[in-house]
């Protein structure tokens, strides 16, 4: 099992960061390792909307189903993998206001398969990921 927060400072206000992060349709753009998003349920996001992604991950492509599990516009998102997920996993991104119209974000990974890899390796795989995912919304943000 895995458990990585990673965390960043943006120079944009919550309310741009949070919506554009909490969009799937605009994950392709700043995870590296997502390939497609299609929605399940009809947008916008809200508890109990349904996402496939796929993606590129270690060598491995995985295709999952994310569930809304909490939402709360401008503070905190969580989305869990469909029951019975090869690779469960949950995904929470939350954003705090700060000062110089800035966000601190947190993106949270936890789960995992047991066997797939050591925790260790997939541990250290993840956060190196998601600091390079972070660092690509900040450059997306920023530039606009």
């Amino acid at each position: 099992m895995v458990d990585v927060t990673t965390e960043i400072v943006i120079a944009r206000p919550p309310d741009v960061v949070a919506a554009y992060a909490a969009d799937p349709d605009n994950a392709p753009e700043w995870y590296r390792n997502i390939t497609s998003v299609t929605w399940r349920t009809p947008p916008p996001l809200t508890i109990g909307s349904e996402v496939d992604f796929v993606a590129s991950f270690l060598g491995r492509t995985m295709a999952y189903t994310y569930i809304v599990a909490e939402h709360v516009p401008l503070t905190r998102l969580v989305m869990r993998t469909a029951p019975g997920s090869s690779f469960p996993m949950e995904t929470t991104y939350t954003w705090r206001a700060l000062e110089d119209a800035r966000t601190h974000m947190t993106l949270r990974n936890r789960g995992g398969r047991a066997g797939l890899l050591p925790s260790r390796i997939m541990t250290l795989a993840m956060a190196r990921a998601n600091r390079a995912d972070l660092a690509r919304l900040r450059g997306v943000l920023e530039a606009r």
